[in-house]
């Protein structure tokens, strides 16, 4: 039965002034499948005030964390923008969603492409060994406006060291241009296979499985263009080689 947890903000990371992480700390929280998300909130006029963030962190972590923006007029994200170490907020218990590796059908290439805070289920999953046991290859396409907007790098770049030969990183912008960054949309780097020709790596029905998460005109368009690949979305009553996740 889902239930309200209490949980502690223990750290928080402002990657620039409108996208930061909170870690919080949350007893007999549940045990999680990497890539589900769940609800998080603050308490207001006896009321619970909360939305839906997927999990960075592994299930293995020993603390939670969300990456997010401040909405402008939003009731909450301001709210969590405002949160210090050791302030107080709500953790829907246990998470949910089928963003997750054991709904994707086995492949040799995974292919995960996200925009904007939508990186965050992909982190966790990129986080687990079954990530790195299951597939020869392992590629994350991350989208966003400016250079200063991807979050996690360090991260990211550790990855590479650690999985050179299998990890591929494709960082995208939008709204500037950067000598180690693709410019433009993921659909459209995608139909000219500029993705694919930086990474050295086709995306085909016969070994490839993709993810999306984010934007849901990425999502929207990107699948488009996948269908015109060959790909089909994946359903449990008919396997495909599309899986996906909308954030709004």
């Amino acid at each position: 039965m889902a239930q309200w947890l209490d949980a502690k903000v223990v750290s928080r990371t402002d990657w620039n002034d409108h996208l930061f992480s909170l870690r919080f700390s949350c007893e007999n929280f549940p045990r999680f499948k990497a890539g589900q998300f769940t609800k998080v909130g603050v308490e207001q006029d006896d009321k619970i005030l909360s939305r839906p963030y997927s999990l960075v962190s592994g299930p293995n972590d020993n603390e939670l964390e969300i990456i997010a923006v401040p909405v402008e007029d939003g009731l909450l994200s301001p709210k969590l923008h405002t949160l210090q170490i050791g302030d107080c907020l709500k953790i829907m218990s246990p998470a949910t969603g089928f963003l997750v590796l054991d709904e994707v059908p086995k492949s040799r290439d995974l292919w995960l492409m996200a925009t904007g805070t939508g990186v965050g289920p992909f982190l966790s999953i990129l986080a687990t060994d079954e990530a790195w046991q299951s597939y020869d290859n392992i590629i994350l396409v991350y989208g966003a406006r400016y250079q200063h907007d991807l979050a996690y790098m360090p991260l990211i770049e550790d990855w590479l060291k650690r999985y050179s030969d299998r990890f591929h990183f494709v960082p995208i912008v939008s709204r500037e241009n950067k000598d180690d960054a693709l410019h433009g949309r993921i659909p459209t780097l995608l139909k000219t296979l500029s993705i694919q020709q930086h990474v050295g790596l086709d995306i085909h029905p016969s070994h490839s499985q993709v993810m999306l998460c984010g934007n849901p005109d990425m999502i929207e368009d990107a699948t488009q263009t996948l269908i015109e690949l060959g790909l089909a979305k994946h359903l449990r009553r008919s396997p495909g080689q599309i899986s996906l996740e909308r954030y709004w």
